[in-house]
């Protein structure tokens, strides 16, 4: 790997392309340089996991409205949606729209959290949309996916969104751009302007993610990898970008980042360099933000100890700088503990989280969210004890960057009534890959089944987990069937009235 350092340059410096961090990207994007068997396979268990959480997620409103609005745009090549005939197509920044809500929606699939979050899964739906569009081969989407999750993974760790209240989205837009660029082997100075024109419209605030969360929060993913394809679109026809979109004197860093005088150190691969970023993300066995996976299982293995939580008199969480601040105490966000707060907040309040995982022993991804769940006086009673802390040393942890020494847990210490103190840790989830208990290729699949049952049917569900597993070797124009299809019964309702539909 090589390390670029990055800060604001004035436009007097006039800073070559060559030296710009979008160039930069562009020619790692442009490399032809093979994919190695471990990320191919991981890649085929990430598209096995998209697909699961979207087929959970196939009949909610979010996700019936965004496919609703897809199927607006009739296209006679295409993509394909998920849950629809594989013969209706629609075109591909629409496709991409609504299978990336579809993915997002449950906040469920894989993640990767450095300088910064990120779910890296998300490249996926305007990737394989637009390989469905132009005929591509398996082959060709593996590259694609390999270089978007290569992107985003070392955008995360270099450069802090979070900081200046930017959405991770704004990492995500360039690395579908260029997951594109390599897709349709395009040159480098055609991927550089369409990283930078992506960076430009997906750069919005963290309020998405704050206060009452809406539906924005699928959305949103959806919404860059629409605009990175529209993004690649413009420049395949000759337009340009707001360049240096990143290093400019009123760009990215200077204005929006750290200011003049910040420097960032943004990881890539050098020339020849294998793509592997994608084997350093991890995904979730929980439905929930994912600095509480490791909580969840840990509330579930102190559940037996603990006994009645009736006998708690409060529990404080010693966790890390993030944890605390995006989904504790420290976010100081009134709606984290409210009982009327939508799926969305809840699941990015570890107080709740903790709360319900100790009580029912285990998480689901439905009924650990119903209203009536939330509105347990025993619940709310729980919850409201319930604190964080930034703890140091696990703060430390969440930024190593030694794997040994990474973690994304926390302490947590139960004061009983009686006077007995409980206290115990977990560093990692299970699920991950240096957990008790690493997803491998079977996780995946039963991942999929369990999320999928009574909505895909069986001989579909296997079909569907045919073509995945055979990605590698399917033809070009033969990407098609990596799509699902449900009975039209399950597909949910929208708001059937909007501009698109007019008539």
């Amino acid at each position: 790997m090589i390390t670029h350092d990055l800060r604001s340059h004035k436009s007097a410096e006039h800073l070559p392309r060559a030296a710009q961090l979008a160039w930069k990207i562009a020619e790692v994007a442009a490399d032809p340089v093979a994919v190695e068997p471990a990320v191919t396979e991981m890649i085929i268990n990430r598209i096995i996991d998209n697909a699961a959480v979207a087929a959970a997620a196939v009949a909610r409103r979010p996700v019936a409205s965004a496919r609703a609005q897809a199927l607006c745009h009739p296209f006679k090549k295409g993509a394909t949606l998920f849950g629809m005939p594989h013969g209706t197509r629609v075109s591909p920044e629409w496709a991409a729209w609504a299978n990336g809500t579809a993915v997002r929606e449950l906040d469920f699939h894989d993640t990767f959290l450095a300088a910064d979050y990120s779910h890296p899964g998300d490249n996926i739906p305007p990737v394989l949309a637009v390989a469905q569009h132009t005929g591509k081969s398996g082959a060709d989407l593996i590259r694609g996916i390999a270089t978007g999750y290569e992107i985003q993974v070392n955008l995360v760790r270099g450069i802090c969104l979070h900081a200046h209240k930017i959405d991770h989205i704004a990492h995500l837009g360039p690395s579908a751009a260029a997951g594109l660029g390599t897709l349709l082997n395009l040159p480098v100075d055609t991927i550089y302007q369409a990283v930078q024109q992506a960076l430009h419209v997906t750069t919005t605030t963290r309020q998405s993610r704050k206060g009452e969360i809406s539906s924005w929060k699928a959305f949103a993913p959806a919404f860059a990898g629409k605009m990175a394809i529209e993004a690649v679109d413009r420049v395949m026809r000759g337009e340009g970008a707001p360049s240096p979109a990143w290093e400019g004197e009123d760009g990215f860093i200077a204005w929006l980042l750290g200011g003049p005088d910040a420097r960032y150190q943004v990881p890539l691969p050098g020339e020849g360099e294998a793509k592997r970023a994608i084997l350093d993300t991890y995904t979730k066995e929980h439905s929930a933000e994912y600095q509480s996976q490791a909580l969840i299982d840990l509330a579930r293995r102190m559940g037996s100890e603990i006994g009645d939580p009736a006998g708690i008199d409060s529990i404080v969480i010693h966790t890390s700088h993030h944890t605390h601040h995006v989904i504790g105490t420290g976010a100081n966000d009134p709606q984290k503990m409210d009982p009327n707060a939508s799926r969305e907040t809840l699941d990015h309040s570890i107080m709740y989280i903790f709360a319900v995982a100790l009580e029912d022993r285990g998480w689901h991804h439905e009924t650990s969210y119903t209203p009536e769940r939330a509105a347990r006086p025993e619940t709310v009673a729980l919850w409201h004890k319930i604190s964080t802390v930034e703890d140091p040393e696990w703060t430390r942890r969440y930024h190593a960057q030694d794997p040994g020494e990474k973690a994304f847990g926390g302490r947590v210490v139960v004061t009983l009534k009686d006077g007995r103190i409980l206290t115990d840790e977990l560093a990692l989830a299970d699920a991950h890959p240096a957990g008790a208990r690493p997803f491998r290729r079977g996780n995946y699949i039963r991942k999929f089944l369990t999320l999928s049952d009574g909505i895909i049917a069986p001989g579909e569900q296997q079909r569907f987990l045919d073509a995945a597993e055979n990605l590698a070797d399917l033809p070009a124009d033969g990407l098609g069937i990596l799509n699902f299809t449900v009975d039209p019964g399950r597909l949910g309702s929208h708001r059937p009235h909007g501009i698109f539909d007019w008539t």
